[in-house]
């Protein structure tokens, strides 16, 4: 088999070889179908709540796929451990061809599993086995294709090379979204709901086959190569990096300095936003995707202009700066969003006034990120329903032991502790002047290309400055993260802090961002976790995080 490696790395002002270009290619494809991987279970939770975990109610179900999805943000540190010890003994070319293969047959394996009805309670356990089993991959993957074309660019290039690999989760994300779009359109809804969403997750048996061919082709890093010939390798990586604190130090900061704030901005700009679209602006799902769809398509090309600014000017402007403008900007952006997307609702946050008037005592804290906790008292109940309606409402201390009272604009409307939605309450709310369930001011796309109205092209707009604060941040995140750590234990380094920031800071955002909304009544107020987090990074980062773009990599 001809393998494949660059040679000795040309002047930082010399063009690309012909080889490096298979080394980015190489990695990056194979991380943007690990990441197609991984983002196929997210877009179809519903789908698989009701497959899997059909022995529960529809709310219930859908808790459980959430939490299972959750398991693989959760655990995603982990893999980091485990490969980033194997990428800094054994070898970073045969690590990442084997998270890549976890990956891929884990998720070849759902699409063939049966589901509740047909093999029970086997069926969500072998399912949850299955996500966990992706996150640990996912955890050990990025590290290695990160440190892999890191290694192999020469010094003032490695934003510019490494800024490839941070395109790969987004274009991994639209990946998903395209063949799920394509096989629904070709199945129809009813069939794709009852076996057709099984077909993306068995077509990446190929996409497997193809990165698994195109990664064999290559040879190990030459840096890594030269360091094990000379005998200068780690035996004991997770004590060298973890258990002495000249490096643990770096790790913590380069957590709290750099990737912390970059997941949380990440996160806002390409997944938060779309919750806010669909969960509470209610914008259709169709709409809302194609929306984030064109903001990643216009916006993916500044990692790499990102990355290449950053061998320029530095890590630090760029991260910094990105995280600092996000957090100074989300609150009006967001704001601007709702203008657009919804007016109706905009006005009537601004113009109506809802109170839940309850005894303090009878009033509970609703924060639920998880989704698994199930409010009974009245006054939990009225709030939780105010908040799913995306209905801005205050809570006024009613006297003890009095029932609880929901006033809209003033008046007493009857509120009944029930399942029945309170069609009582939402009716006087939209009376008062919130828009109705399909409301024809709420944004509407007739087709792909419908793009050019200006309500469409504002939001699409304002999306692509989310999107444009993901790239600042992200783009030169890989090539600092690279550049902190020495060969010999660089995998392990790089990986934990990068997985932590993003798997669990930035996972674990659009569900405690909307718990945040749900115990306030305000819409916007889930945008001060992105914001409290950035800014923390800001802070940190400025004072205490080394610029690392002139570090020399062969010498460390």
């Amino acid at each position: 088999m001809t393998t494949i490696t660059a040679t000795s790395a040309p002047s930082a002002g010399a063009g690309m070889t012909k080889d490096e270009r298979f080394v980015i290619l190489a990695s990056s494809l194979g991380t943007v179908f690990e990441w197609y991987d991984f983002y196929l279970y997210g877009s179809l939770a519903s789908i698989i709540g009701a497959q899997f975990f059909s022995a529960y109610p529809p709310a219930t179900r859908d808790i459980f796929a959430l939490l299972a999805f959750a398991a693989g943000f959760l655990v995603r540190p982990f893999g980091a451990i485990v490969f980033g010890r194997i990428g800094d003994i054994v070898g970073r070319k045969y690590t990442f061809l084997v998270t890549i293969l976890i990956m891929g047959l884990s998720t070849f394996i759902v699409g063939l599993l049966p589901n509740a009805a047909t093999i029970g309670i086997a069926a969500p356990i072998i399912l949850i086995i299955l996500r966990l089993a992706q996150g640990l991959a996912l955890g050990g993957e990025y590290g290695g294709a990160a440190t892999y074309v890191a290694e192999h660019a020469p010094n003032g290039k490695r934003g510019y090379y490494t800024s490839f690999i941070q395109t790969t989760a987004t274009l991994g994300l639209f990946l998903s979204l395209l063949v799920i779009l394509f096989t629904r359109t070709a199945v129809g809804e009813a069939d794709f709901a009852a076996w057709g969403w099984r077909i993306p997750f068995l077509v990446s048996v190929l996409l497997l086959g193809i990165s698994v061919w195109i990664r064999l082709r290559l040879n190990e890093s030459p840096i890594f190569q030269k360091m094990k010939e000379e005998g200068k390798g780690s035996k004991a990586p997770l004590t060298e990096a973890f258990g002495n604190w000249q490096n643990g130090k770096l790790v913590l900061l380069a957590l709290l300095g750099g990737v912390m704030g970059q997941g949380v901005v990440w996160y806002t700009g390409q997944f938060y936003a779309l919750f806010f679209l669909q969960s509470i602006l209610k914008v259709d799902g169709y709409t809302a995707n194609l929306l984030i769809a064109w903001s990643l398509l216009l916006g993916t090309g500044f990692f790499i202009v990102f990355g290449m600014l950053s061998d320029k000017i530095g890590r630090k402007p760029i991260i910094l700066g990105g995280c600092l403008i996000a957090a100074l900007t989300f609150f009006p952006i967001f704001k601007m969003i709702t203008t657009n997307a919804n007016p109706a609702l905009e006005k009537a946050i601004e113009t109506v006034k809802v109170e839940v008037v309850a005894d303090p005592k009878g009033c509970g804290d609703l924060f639920n990120p998880v989704g698994t906790r199930v409010f009974t008292a009245p006054c939990d109940t009225a709030r939780a329903y105010l908040s799913q309606s995306s209905v801005k409402y205050s809570t006024t201390p009613g006297a003890a032991g009095s029932d609880v009272k929901v006033m809209v604009n003033g008046k007493e409307v009857p509120y009944a502790n029930a399942k029945d939605g309170n069609p009582a309450v939402l009716a006087a709310v939209q009376a008062a002047g919130y828009p109705k369930a399909g409301d024809a001011g709420i944004v509407k796309m007739s087709h792909p290309f419908d793009i050019f109205r200006p309500q469409v092209a504002a939001i699409v707009g304002l999306l692509f400055i989310l999107v444009l604060f993901v790239t600042m941040v992200y783009g030169p995140i890989a090539a600092m993260l690279v550049e902190l750590f020495p060969t010999r234990i660089r995998y392990t380094s790089m990986s934990l802090p990068y997985h932590i920031g993003n798997g669990w800071f930035g996972g674990l955002l659009p569900a405690t961002a909307f718990a945040i909304v749900a115990s306030t009544g305000d819409i916007y107020a889930g945008l001060w976790y992105p914001i409290i987090f950035a800014s923390i990074t800001v802070v940190i980062g400025f004072f205490f995080l080394p610029e690392t773009k002139d570090v020399d990599i062969k010498a460390t």
